[in-house]
């Protein structure tokens, strides 16, 4: 048996491996930043809303440049990228009608984003360190109906989106891990 047809390109779990570090950091630092103005919807609160969007378009930016650079799927990726985009103008949009109009334009985000996560991890699984993905993506579909049923509460908060992006975060962590381990197997 040939495992060299098999195995994915190093480079594209290493790429992965920072990448999803990279992440991990970033929603660690958004969800306590937006958490501390999670009440109120003002300048800082409605800027971290669309900078949470843009940073996953860009990268998911790096991430189809390295898939295609090995041959990988791109496809979800770039369907994340309309997805998410297109949310940074529904959250400008929403924002200027209050934190229930937020929540809903999030939890769609949420519900869509996490079927595309959760296809995207499926279908690099060969890839390693991809069911933390999976997972993330399906709790992602079910997060984001339970914003949009917020959305209707007595006294909306965007505290559970930093809980959400946090938890996010986490599942990034995993995978980064699991590549890590991944990536010294392949090499020993």
């Amino acid at each position: 048996m040939d495992t060299a047809v098999a195995a994915p390109p190093a480079s594209v779990p290493v790429t992965l491996r920072k990448l999803y570090f990279v992440r991990f950091a970033f929603a660690a630092v958004w969800a306590a930043l937006l958490f501390a103005t999670a009440d109120t919807l003002g300048p800082l609160g409605t800027t971290l809303l669309l900078v949470y969007p843009l940073f996953d378009v860009a990268a998911a930016i790096v991430d189809v440049r390295s898939a295609k650079a090995n041959g990988g799927p791109a496809a979800p990726l770039y369907a994340n990228i309309a997805i998410s985009s297109l949310t940074v103008l529904a959250l400008a949009l929403a924002a200027t009608s209050g934190i229930p109009a937020v929540l809903r334009v999030w939890g769609a985000w949420a519900v869509t984003a996490g079927i595309v996560q959760l296809v995207a991890g499926a279908v690099r699984r060969r890839l390693g360190g991809q069911w933390p993905m999976i997972v993330s993506g399906a709790i992602s579909t079910l997060a984001g109906i339970s914003f949009v049923t917020q959305a209707g509460a007595d006294d909306p908060s965007l505290g559970s989106l930093a809980g959400y992006a946090f938890l996010g975060g986490v599942f990034f962590l995993a995978s980064a891990v699991r590549l890590t381990r991944g990536t010294r197997d392949r090499s020993a």
